[in-house]
């Protein structure tokens, strides 16, 4: 009997149901709080995710840190593909020694390709510094006020964002530079 109704079910109904997201823990007292973001999918370890405005980033930054979540794992970037945004994301960890198990949240922040800005959580983590230097030599997201921002893996006088999905190389090589 169970299995008939798997059968008359709508596939288009599961699809929808499947893309229903809970918010998780971290997101819930965000919004309680009066702080506007988007609950996404958990990551591959279940880690929530939480997707925030460019605008909103610094005042949920400043809120999680003093939430508890005092640890910048990571800040880095990826592309979502030619004419799609660019992403900017930030692993946060709470450290608190009187727990065994360590809270874990990642934001997201969605950047138009073409002007990506967003605020820099230096005066926050401070681990954001190289970070967000590195983000901004490859795919050319400027982190607004950061107090050192410019290129740290190419040369300064490199043209274009190495690691965007549609970035053409130069049709030049020095053979010095092959040794």
């Amino acid at each position: 009997m169970v299995e008939e109704k798997k059968e008359n079910q709508n596939p288009d109904k599961e699809v929808a149901a499947s893309e229903i997201v809970t918010a998780g823990q971290t997101s819930s007292w965000l919004t309680e709080n009066g702080f506007d973001n988007e609950a996404l999918n958990p990551d591959t370890s279940n880690i929530e995710m939480i997707k925030v405005d460019a605008d909103l980033l610094l005042p949920i930054a400043t809120a999680l840190y003093a939430y508890g979540y005092n640890y910048l794992q990571c800040q880095g970037a990826y592309d979502l593909g030619p004419g799609k945004e660019l992403v900017s994301f930030y692993h946060l960890i709470k450290v608190d020694d009187d727990v065994e198990q360590a809270e874990e949240v990642r934001l997201k922040v969605f950047l138009p390709r073409d002007n990506p800005q967003v605020p820099s959580v230096y005066w926050i983590w401070k681990a954001a510094d190289w970070q967000e230097r590195e983000s901004y030599d490859m795919f050319g997201i400027v982190y607004e006020g950061h107090p050192n921002l410019k290129r740290i893996l190419m040369n300064e006088d490199w043209v274009g964002w190495p690691l965007r999905k549609d970035y053409i190389s130069p049709e030049f090589f020095e053979l010095q530079d092959a040794y």
